[in-house]
């Protein structure tokens, strides 16, 4: 029996029962549908986060305050005053693989415009922060060296900023908003960048120069944290380094003892949540894959169903010359069948799904070639396993008594 007769008998059998059919091959539409929105998805969040972070710069080096011990009690990092501006000045003079560093003081504080007003955030640095960070000035211009020997009350706004505090449309350039009782002058207007890669609001800050931060509203004599940008993408990891090495000799942090300062790359939080993403993504496309076996049993299900009532018809084709690997070959086209069209539906619902999330979530659409590859395979394979054996069942009917069924 050729393969297009196999094909007819099996296509005819199947129009007989339409609606069992389709019930039949639920089961594979789901399965198949959710295992590509879940890979798809999870390519999507992951390119998704990859861009945010590099819009961040993926050269850039973040040195914090290491968490502090007390009386065997981690009491965190708030208070703890080991990062200067001088470790900047050592970092920028002894540094081979850094083109940039900034101190970085934070401060909140209620913004205030007139009648209008705004919770926001203050990030003081130096002339580089904005470079280092990768913002753009749309309009204005940045602060100078000047700017941040003198303490001068200049700042950058950002877009969220600029959109709360002047609702009417006019140019923030010149205006002065207050923060607390300091008034700072608007020298500068960042252009957008939307959300980071964790949610938040990159637009929704004010940049200052941070001995404004430091001397004019916190009096103190520390900073939070140090940014820096490595010459490329490439050096990142050997400026890390060359920054641990620096800073423990600026601490005279003697041999064997804990660092009291942590130093990040972009790239190792890009590889942390591509790994985290990575794993979320293959738990999902695992737990989406138990519906192809609930889909297969109820191919089986149906396949036994399908020979019982067909005892006959398989009687008469054997006393006609059909072999048993010929009735064997027609019941597990039948059941192939009911998978690839039940595959090849969930395909498209399942990209439909991932094209509409990814819509929804705003993040980049991406089909996996691999994905819808593996899951074509898969239906052929499960239309295979889980048909073989009433396929056997049917192939080892006596002739003659299959004839008698009633």
């Amino acid at each position: 029996m050729n393969f297009f007769n196999l094909f007819k008998i099996a296509y005819k059998a199947l129009l007989r029962n339409k609606t069992r059919a389709m019930l039949t091959m639920l089961g594979i539409v789901i399965g198949i549908a959710s295992v590509i929105a879940m890979v798809s998805l999870g390519q999507s969040s992951s390119l998704s986060i990859n861009e945010q972070i590099s819009s961040s710069g993926t050269n850039l080096i973040m040195v914090m305050r290491a968490s502090q011990m007390q009386g065997g009690v981690n009491i965190g990092s708030a208070n703890v005053q080991t990062l200067t501006d001088k470790d900047v000045y050592a970092l920028m003079q002894r540094a081979r693989y850094i083109s940039m560093a900034s101190p970085v003081v934070n401060y909140s504080g209620q913004l205030v415009y007139g009648s209008n007003n705004w919770q926001g955030s203050l990030q003081g640095g130096n002339e580089y922060l904005t470079a280092i960070r990768r913002y753009e000035i749309e309009s204005g211009s940045n602060f100078t060296e000047y700017d941040v020997r003198t303490y001068a009350k200049v700042c950058m706004i950002g877009k969220t900023v600029a959109d709360n505090l002047f609702r009417n449309g006019e140019d923030p350039i010149g205006k002065t908003i207050r923060v607390g009782k300091i008034p700072f002058r608007i020298i500068g207007v960042l252009a957008s960048k939307g959300q980071n890669q964790m949610g938040q609001d990159q637009d929704d800050t004010v940049i200052v120069p941070y001995t404004t931060v430091q001397k004019r509203m916190l009096a103190i004599n520390f900073v939070h944290m140090i940014m820096a940008s490595a010459f490329s993408e490439d050096v990142a990891i050997e400026a890390a380094r060359e920054i641990e090495t620096i800073l423990r000799e600026t601490h005279k942090i003697k041999e064997g003892q804990a660092d009291d300062f942590q130093v990040r790359t972009q790239q190792e939080m890009l590889e942390m949540l591509n790994s985290v993403t990575g794993f979320l993504t293959a738990l999902l496309a695992a737990i989406a894959s138990i519906s192809l076996i609930v889909g297969g049993i109820g191919i089986m299900n149906i396949m036994y169903v399908t020979v019982t009532e067909r005892t006959k018809e398989i009687g008469l084709r054997m006393s006609i010359g059909a072999r048993n690997g010929d009735i064997k070959l027609q019941f597990l086209t039948e059941s192939t069948i009911l998978s690839l069209i039940g595959g090849l539906i969930g395909i498209v619902f399942g990209l439909l799904l991932s094209y509409g999330a990814s819509a929804l979530l705003n993040w980049p659409f991406l089909v996996s070639v691999q994905a819808v590859a593996l899951s074509f395979v898969v239906c052929a394979a499960t239309g295979i396993f889980f048909g073989w054996y009433p396929a056997k069942k049917a192939a080892s009917l006596d002739p003659i008594n299959a004839l008698r069924y009633e």
